[in-house]
């Protein structure tokens, strides 16, 4: 898993760096907050922020209200490292939009408990927002899916009576096997597509937009 450090304190920053890679953490290192958040701007951008409260040019809790009400893709743990320990500092952090802080000095085992804190809250909010994206899936193809499935019958059941009508060597037979079949395969996709029952996506023209993976979403988890 990624964890951005934002601290401009070279020596601090050094030593954030090797413990979080000591855990098998990949450590986005980042000086000011200018650069951290710009770091953030990425596509694969971490989840976890260490942020330093004191910093050039975007201090830490500036960067946490500017990245709060910023709409994001995916959530975004935010710990505060700072020497200030008194209540309404911490209140201020916190209402900046951190989610949970450390003082300075740190303790490493502190420091890790609450990282870890930080990935089992993003692996909760992760997990629903899945669900509320795979409730939107559902809510729309149960819709689709209802529609489309009166009509399908009535062009199978038609197609089905004309085709035992129909000479074999009539022109326009194996054209109506075509349609009847194009059907039964729009039958067959609504039918998996009323066993969504998780959310998984693939690229859609070339990485330009993302789509749902009817397939893997249908797919049993046994």
């Amino acid at each position: 898993m990624k964890i951005l450090v934002a601290e401009d304190d070279i020596t601090s920053r050094a030593i954030l760096q090797a413990i979080l890679q000591k855990w098998g953490y990949e450590v986005i290192i980042t000086c000011d907050g200018n650069e951290a958040w710009k770091a953030l701007q990425e596509n694969d951008a971490p989840q976890i922020a260490l942020i330093d409260w004191e910093m050039p040019e975007i201090d830490g809790t500036a960067l946490c209200r500017k990245l709060r009400v910023q709409e994001r893709k995916y959530p975004l743990y935010l710990i505060l490292l700072t020497s200030k320990d008194e209540r309404e500092d911490i209140v201020q952090g916190l209402e900046a939009g951190a989610d949970d802080y450390i003082t300075k000095p740190y303790d490493n085992q502190e420091l890790r408990a609450r990282v870890n804190v930080g990935q089992r809250m993003i692996k909760l909010r992760n997990e629903l927002r899945e669900r509320d994206v795979l409730k939107g899936v559902l809510e729309m193809a149960g819709a689709v899916c209802h529609e489309l499935n009166q009509p399908l019958q009535s062009v199978s059941g038609f197609s089905e009576l004309l085709l035992l009508d129909m000479d074999n060597g009539d022109p326009n037979y194996e054209t109506l096997k075509k349609i009847k079949a194009g059907v039964e395969r729009i039958g067959k996709l609504t039918h998996k597509i009323m066993g969504i029952s998780k959310y998984r996506a693939k690229e859609y023209m070339n990485g330009k937009r993302t789509i749902v993976d009817i397939d893997k979403s249908a797919e049993s988890d046994q």
